[in-house]
């Protein structure tokens, strides 16, 4: 099993996932399939919701596993 930090970025955002601190609960997937899924390799598609909405997600992740980072240095 992989415990490096997955990376994915967009135009906007870095996210990075760590899969040891994961605890699976699955609320990435469930509210926000579009962008975190289950069954597709890459499973993190920044393409598939608008920036802010993935943010938002990822702040509701329990165990910190989801972090992002801003790619633009004035961002507001």
């Amino acid at each position: 099993m992989d415990i490096n930090a997955n990376v994915f970025s967009n135009e906007d955002i870095t996210v990075t996932y760590e899969p040891r601190c994961c605890v699976n609960a699955g609320i990435c997937a469930k509210q926000l399939s579009e962008v975190f899924r289950n069954s597709v390799i890459p499973w993190i598609d920044l393409d598939g919701a608008k920036t802010k909405t993935i943010i938002n997600q990822i702040k509701k992740c329990p165990s910190g596993a989801l972090k992002y980072y801003s790619n633009k240095k004035d961002v507001a």
